[in-house]
């Protein structure tokens, strides 16, 4: 007897339906096709022993299973439930009326449990729109398949409850979210605050308008500066997520596993901060299979690398071109993947091996380690960040200060304000921030009078900047002017821009 039973497979940050074909006719044999993974192989030894361990078995007949399109490669233990399934109903130990209403998906234990799977936002995004009444997944996965709405999402916490639902009609526990209730509970929920930062006004300041045009920042200074600190409060001061981009952040670290058994929704902007090891795989993205990166994870959100120099060479150049096209492209001889990546970009760097430079009197960094660690950050890399602020050492007297700083809510407004500002500007084009703005954008938005051209001119011939860090500084200027909710660019924005390129001067070129 032959039966169709519907899985589904992850390609990129999406899925496609899987039809699991299997066949019982008369013979001795387990033939699996349609290019399975070692995982899907070794399945046969799972449903056994699942399917003996609640009463049934595998029948000693010739089992044929096809995964079709046989083209496209199928990984992952998540097939287990779908397989079992069909193997029970081409043999008539279930009833095989309904199965193919459902997607059914799931890793089975050897005493028939249920273990959550990976990808199970897109997987139900696609059943929903395939118009599949619904989705048979393991119970731990449910609320985040329940952010799709009108599906049914049935959470089985083994298999024999999934037998009983086709035989006898048992119903399965149906998860039913509020998606957007459950949405606005949490959007402001941070767990740092600005207020808890003693000092570091320009730093502050610094944050501030980056945050406001999405900007990406360095910030040098010595160890115990609050480099990090500051850093790791950023997500409370940018926009909150609209629910478009949620559902986009929440697929992303579906696909890659990152999501825990009771979230559903990711509701704040994510803050990724791989250590300096990390691979160029683990950052963009890859591997046989490939898989999300880091710079994909922090899409929507922050992508903090502490101690910048530390980072491997090669790491830090195959961030330029996501940087400027917001997306990550993997290839491979027979598919290509794309991840989203667009992301803000903070880093954090020492000004010296020692940590200490220009204030320590007792320097050991040689001009020639001075220059090689400098050298470590390549031009073409700095360009691509609009803001480097050099955060000071905080003094004894602002640490011990009682008053607690401006927090991140009335910080938070500003940005807001300014945020709207740009999403009316740019509401007819393809872009939603500052620091989106290509050539075009900054010709018809960033026009200057004769002092702010004077004052830009003469930066670019003194400090020798490039055409592009000339765009950046035209680029946070009209951030600055846009936290002042003021039409045109004036000198003392371009003033301040300017300021925010610490390490395009002769100071640093040791």
């Amino acid at each position: 007897m032959l039966i169709k039973i519907y899985g589904s497979a992850i390609h990129g940050v999406a899925a496609q339906t899987i039809t699991i074909e299997v066949n019982v006719d008369t013979g001795v044999g387990y033939h699996l096709v349609g290019l399975p993974d070692n995982a899907i192989k070794e399945s046969s030894y799972r449903i056994s022993a699942a399917l003996k361990n609640v009463g049934y078995k595998i029948p000693g007949k010739k089992i044929t299973i096809n995964m079709a399109p046989a083209d496209l490669r199928k990984e992952g233990s998540a097939y287990d439930l779908s397989i079992a399934v069909g193997i029970l109903a081409a043999s008539d130990q279930i009833l095989a009326d309904r199965v193919q209403e459902y997607i059914i998906m799931g890793e089975l234990s050897l005493d028939g449990t249920l273990q959550p799977i990976k990808g199970v936002l897109p997987i139900a995004i696609q059943a929903k729109e395939e118009g599949f009444k619904g989705i048979i997944l393991p119970k731990q996965n449910t609320r985040e398949a329940a952010i799709v709405s009108d599906i049914e999402v049935l959470g089985a916490e083994n298999i024999k409850e999934v037998i009983d639902f086709f035989n006898e009609g048992k119903p399965i526990e149906q998860t039913v979210l509020d998606t957007r209730k459950e949405f606005q509970e949490k959007i402001n929920s941070f767990p740092f605050d600005f207020s808890e930062v003693k000092g570091q006004e320009t730093a502050k300041r610094a944050m501030e308008v980056a945050a406001a045009g999405g900007h990406n920042i360095i910030l040098i200074g010595p160890p115990g500066s609050g480099k990090t600190m500051l850093a790791k409060r950023l997500p409370s001061i940018l926009p909150p997520l609209t629910l478009k981009e949620a559902l986009e952040t929440t697929k992303i670290h579906s696909v890659a596993g990152k999501m825990g058994t009771e979230t559903s929704l990711m509701t704040i902007r994510p803050f990724r901060a791989p250590h300096h090891t990390i691979s160029d795989v683990a950052l963009v993205g890859g591997g046989g299979y490939p898989q999300p990166g880091e710079i994909s994870l922090a899409h929507n959100g922050v992508l903090f690398l502490d101690e910048m120099p530390e980072f491997k060479r090669t790491v830090l150049e195959v961030m330029r071109q996501p940087l400027e096209d917001r997306e990550v492209t993997i290839s491979r001889a027979k598919f290509t993947v794309n991840y989203p990546a667009s992301f803000m970009l903070v880093a954090s760097m020492n000004p010296s091996p020692s940590g200490y430079f220009p204030d320590d009197p007792n320097n050991t960094s040689s001009t020639y380690e001075m220059q090689r660690y400098m050298n470590k950050l390549s031009g073409p890399l700095l360009d691509r960040i609009d803001i480097h602020v050099e955060v000071q050492k905080v003094e004894f007297e602002q640490l011990a200060e009682r008053r607690k700083g401006e927090n991140s809510e009335n910080i938070r407004q500003r940005v807001l304000q300014a945020r709207g500002i740009q999403h009316e500007r740019y509401k007819d084009l393809k872009i939603s921030y500052n620091a989106q703005m290509g050539p075009k954008e900054i010709e018809r938005f960033c026009e200057l009078d004769e002092t702010s051209f004077s004052l830009i001119k003469t930066a670019m011939e003194k400090l020798n900047l490039s055409a592009r860090a000339y765009d950046r500084i035209l680029k946070v200027a009209r951030t600055i002017a846009d936290l002042e909710a003021s039409d045109r660019i004036l000198s003392y924005h371009i003033s301040e821009a300017i300021q925010y390129r610490s390490l395009d001067r002769d100071f640093w070129n040791v």
